[in-house]
């Protein structure tokens, strides 16, 4: 069974959209497990299928995969109250098109995707919580793919920046460059060119 602090944390991230009884939540709890993780270790390989779904307790994580040319493009990060995996493998139980790998050293609360299948069933809300969890992950990647489409590499960066502040403290710059489709010389040249215009402002 899950430490009683941990618990209180899924059940936060859950009462954010829906709530369950006492006995909903002594059954979905009994089904998780946790994993700890170093950092630079992988959640998920790209090739392997996705097995479970995955909370982060703790620490932070990178998605990306690797091209035909070696090159690798960073889909997204994910940090503590957010669930990391590959939607597509989870469903499909198809080899995933990712790489979850760990940039700090991490605490994840595992569930079986299966298992998960079964709480359904048992607990409909339960599937609402995770279909509204599913739809913002869209929005997110559509407004990303929208921004990499319409904006320049500055707007892209300050948009980033004001969305996600812990980002900037805890994320490697050249993971962020990546993230953004840019180079880390480039990253460097905005973010100085964003601070001479601030200092220009003042």
């Amino acid at each position: 069974m899950l430490e009683r602090n941990i618990q209180e944390e899924i059940r936060q991230s859950i009462e954010l959209h829906v709530n369950l009884t006492e006995e909903e939540y002594a059954l979905l709890f009994q089904n998780f497990t946790v994993r700890k993780l170093q950092k630079r270790q992988y959640l998920l390989q790209q090739g392997d299928p996705s097995r479970h779904l995955s909370y982060i307790k703790k620490g932070c994580l990178r998605s990306f995969e690797i091209d035909q040319s070696g090159k690798e493009h960073i889909i997204q990060f994910s940090i503590e109250g957010w669930w990391a995996g590959d939607i597509l493998s989870n469903l499909t139980q198809e080899p995933s098109q990712l790489n979850i790998e760990c940039l700090e050293n991490c605490e994840i609360l595992q569930i079986e995707s299966a298992k998960m299948e079964e709480m359904y069933l048992k607990i409909p809300k339960l599937e609402r919580y995770f279909r509204i969890i599913t739809q913002n992950a869209f929005v997110v990647a559509q407004n990303r793919l929208l921004s990499v489409m319409s904006k320049s590499a500055l707007e892209r960066y300050l948009e980033f920046a004001a969305r996600y502040p812990l980002f900037m403290q805890r994320i490697p710059s050249h993971h962020i460059a990546s993230y953004l489709g840019i180079t880390p010389e480039s990253l460097s040249r905005l973010r100085k060119k964003y601070a001479n215009k601030m200092r220009a402002n003042d």
